[in-house]
């Protein structure tokens, strides 16, 4: 097994190594309850991990990760004057859609 990345929270993790088994990696979370031993360890030390088993597979994962961790966010402005970042489809603020 070859740790890929530390995740900061479970649902980054989660959503990383889902996408990796989604592309035919046989990735996994660990670490994943340790989170509630932060305190009693260093906090670092209780991050969530991904993993794959198949280290002959790391370059494809990795290269795959990254793409993942470096996608572009959307921005638009709405007609209200609002800059929405991010993944929203309607302004947080008067709730329009986003335009097309």
């Amino acid at each position: 097994m070859l740790r890929l990345a530390r995740a900061p929270n479970i649902a980054i993790a989660t959503l990383w190594a889902d996408m990796l088994r989604q592309a035919g990696y046989d990735a996994s979370v660990q670490r994943y309850f340790l989170g509630a031993a932060a305190g009693e360890l260093p906090p670092d030390q209780c991050l969530p991990e991904v993993w794959i088993s198949d280290s002959a597979q790391e370059a494809g994962a990795r290269e795959l990760l990254h793409q993942l961790q470096s996608a572009p966010q959307r921005r638009w402005a709405c007609a209200c004057g609002e800059i929405v970042e991010g993944g929203f489809e309607s302004c947080w603020n008067c709730g329009r859609p986003m335009p097309a």
